[in-house]
């Protein structure tokens, strides 16, 4: 199963986006939409979409997805949400989660550092795919790609999909 995670898109959609999700089976949002649009044009990709919202999605995008999920792909148990810190230890509402609900990969985005790591604290892999969007401090746009066999996260990859700022014009 190939998966397609992003984070933080702050309303932008980078037309890119359509072509590494056009060979997903799955696509995974940590959050930071940005607009309602964003969900719509994901969900119309026609992938299983999950989606969670971040801390500046408004009430319109919070209405149609969720502050968490814990779901299970191909046997590994995800939690994923939008602000849950960095290995090597989590706030404590993360790391009860993690414990109790026997975590194996954990999700978030936020910060717009793109990370992926195995937290031996907690015994979950960590992935935080960055920023896709324009706004924020990222210098570049990333996105993660990774396929689920059998149990196992297996051909991770971070996508550079160009400087955060973005050329509007060639002519001034």
């Amino acid at each position: 199963m190939q998966i397609v995670l992003l984070s933080d898109t702050h309303g932008y959609f980078d037309d890119r986006l359509q072509e590494h999700c056009r060979n997903a089976d799955e696509i995974w949002h940590a959050g930071d939409i940005g607009s309602e649009e964003i969900v719509e044009l994901l969900e119309s990709l026609g992938k299983t979409t999950r989606i969670v919202y971040g801390n500046i999605d408004d009430t319109r995008v919070r209405s149609m997805t969720k502050e968490d999920l814990i779901f299970e792909v191909e046997g590994v148990r995800v939690f994923m949400t939008h602000i849950g810190g960095r290995p090597p230890s989590y706030p404590a509402r993360i790391s009860k989660i993690i414990r109790d609900q026997k975590i194996d990969v954990f999700v978030c985005g936020h910060s717009h550092i793109c990370l992926a790591g195995k937290n031996q604290r907690e015994g979950n892999l960590h992935l935080n795919p960055g920023a896709a969007g324009t706004h924020g401090f990222h210098k570049v746009r990333t996105l993660m790609r990774f396929q689920i066999q059998k149990g196992k996260i297996t051909n991770l990859e971070v996508v550079e999909l160009g400087p955060r700022a973005v050329r509007i014009s060639e002519e001034i």
